[in-house]
């Protein structure tokens, strides 16, 4: 069995390591919104299986964002639904088009969802 560690965890997560590290020390185990806990630890390194990445993205979807009205959506989702609507998909069915994607390819990051789901639109 494979484990990703914070690096690799960031690279499906489409962001640096740093972040990983920082979320998890500051959303243990006692906060109200606690980062999902490794799978594994060796020699105080954290690993998760891959097929959690969807339920990092579903934990980083729940933080507070910057201000009022929950924060910006990342580049890749603003990218991915102003493509959608140009195509005359609401953000509502963009979004759950891509939670269907991510449910039947786990393997896949939400960042690299929302790029295959545009380069397929683009194709047509």
């Amino acid at each position: 069995m494979q484990y990703l560690g914070a690096s690799g965890l960031a690279g499906r997560l489409g962001v640096s390591r740093s972040a990983v590290t920082k979320w998890r020390e500051r959303y243990g185990p006692d906060s109200a919104h606690p980062f999902p806990v490794p799978d594994v630890e060796v020699d105080g390194v954290p690993g998760w299986r891959p097929t959690r990445v969807s339920e990092v993205e579903y934990w980083r979807a729940g933080l507070p964002g910057r201000g009022a009205g929950g924060g910006r959506p990342p580049a890749a989702e603003r990218e991915y639904l102003r493509v959608a609507e140009s195509r005359g998909v609401s953000r509502d069915e963009a979004r759950r088009l891509a939670d269907a994607v991510v449910a039947e390819h786990p393997e896949m990051s939400q960042p690299e969802i929302y790029a295959w789901l545009v380069a397929l639109w683009r194709e047509d």
